[in-house]
């Protein structure tokens, strides 16, 4: 095997096509989207070099800085919980159900490969009023309250999205974050407890800074991706009411495939990656910063 892979020709040939098909299918677009964001007009109209000028319209575009409002508060309220849900979970897989949390595991995880469609479809039945009313509002008027139409509000629209988020995406982050507390030698968790430590104390002054890394890749992938939200808010209420709960990623497909604005489009979709690269560079600088102290 050291042969093979020692051999520099062996490992041309081999690495040569997959990084032409990455470099095709990722860096390309990229690259292609990056040029486009200097120009205005489409295939039909014919492209002008507009310069700054797309960047310019964005940070003076009212509807796109309440997208990109919309987007971050998302992004916020799912990272935080996604992750204290998912580790909740993972402290309970490992510490209370142990060798017993396996059938668990599976029916938590198991909303994630449901279709996001589906997933909305059922969210609607569950908050739906009239004479198709949802268990929801079933539960509301039986205290004597009035059924609510959460969909018509911007604040009922987030909420049911939110919720419906984290019901599909919890299980993923509670085994993702169970693989880590895995890691933690029993030895130091044996010890912990010989000396005292249990229960919260147990979890405060030992588990959480031995997975620390792996709470601080959770948060980076969670961000990242509900920055990215696109189907979940669609599906539910079609950004709606309105345009309210329009992330950045349906204005950016409107922007360009409905409007045919391919340049205002590939700025957006610049600022969503930049977004993105900031706040994954920031955490990471942040972390190495307090690990040197």
């Amino acid at each position: 095997m050291s042969r093979v892979f020692g051999d520099r020709k062996t490992v041309l040939i081999l690495l040569v096509p997959v990084l032409a098909v990455y470099g095709l299918l990722k860096v390309v677009p990229v690259l292609w989207s990056l040029g486009l964001s200097f120009f205005e007009g489409n295939t039909l109209r014919g492209f002008e070099f507009v310069g700054f000028d797309n960047f310019t319209t964005f940070f003076t575009d009212g509807p796109a800085l309440h997208a990109l409002w919309v987007t971050v508060y998302f992004a916020v309220v799912m990272t935080a919980a996604q992750v204290v849900m998912g580790y909740l979970l993972a402290l309970m897989y490992v510490f209370v159900l142990r060798k017993g949390s396996a059938f668990l595991r599976t029916a938590v995880f198991f909303p994630m490969v449901l279709p996001t469609v589906a997933v909305a479809m059922l969210f609607k039945s569950f908050v739906a009023v009239g004479d198709n009313q949802g268990p929801v509002n079933d539960v509301i008027n039986l205290f004597g309250g009035d059924s609510v139409e959460f969909l018509a509000t911007t604040s009922g629209t987030m909420t049911v999205a939110i919720l419906m988020t984290l019901w599909t995406s919890m299980g993923f982050y509670a085994v993702l974050l169970y693989t880590g507390l895995l890691d933690i030698p029993d030895e130091v968790i044996e010890s912990a407890r010989i000396d005292g430590a249990s229960g919260l104390r147990l979890v405060r002054h030992i588990v959480l800074p031995l997975s620390a890394p792996i709470l601080l890749s959770s948060i980076i992938f969670s961000f990242n991706s509900t920055l990215k939200v696109f189907d979940s808010l669609l599906a539910l209420n079609n950004g709606g009411p309105g345009t309210s709960t329009s992330p950045l990623t349906l204005y950016m497909y409107r922007t360009a495939f409905e409007y045919a604005e391919y340049g205002y489009g590939s700025t957006i979709a610049l600022v969503l990656t930049l977004l993105c690269l900031v706040f994954t560079v920031t955490v990471f600088r942040s972390s190495a910063k307090r690990t040197e102290d």
